[in-house]
């Protein structure tokens, strides 16, 4: 049986210290116990939480910078229109 199930082949894929921007979705990698990290694809900033020392997830955006991320575009896509 050479053959690997699904779970073994999800187990090969995966990787520690990263998680995809749910902005991207570019994988980023972030220093251990960063509690706020920035995209460095889009610009957007995430909180992180930490279910292991090396493994990290998103708790969700900070507001305030993807707001102002979100009302510059929405700028420049009006005054392209204009």
């Amino acid at each position: 049986m050479s053959e690997e199930t699904t779970s073994e082949s999800v187990a090969k894929g995966r990787t520690y210290g990263a998680f995809r921007c749910l902005n991207c979705f570019e994988r980023v990698t972030v220093p251990t116990r960063t509690k706020t990290h920035k995209c460095p694809h889009c610009g957007f900033e995430w909180r992180i939480s930490w279910i292991a020392p090396d493994f990290p997830r998103i708790r969700g955006p900070v507001w305030d910078v993807n707001r102002r991320l979100a009302e510059e575009a929405t700028a420049k896509e009006k005054d392209g229109r204009e």
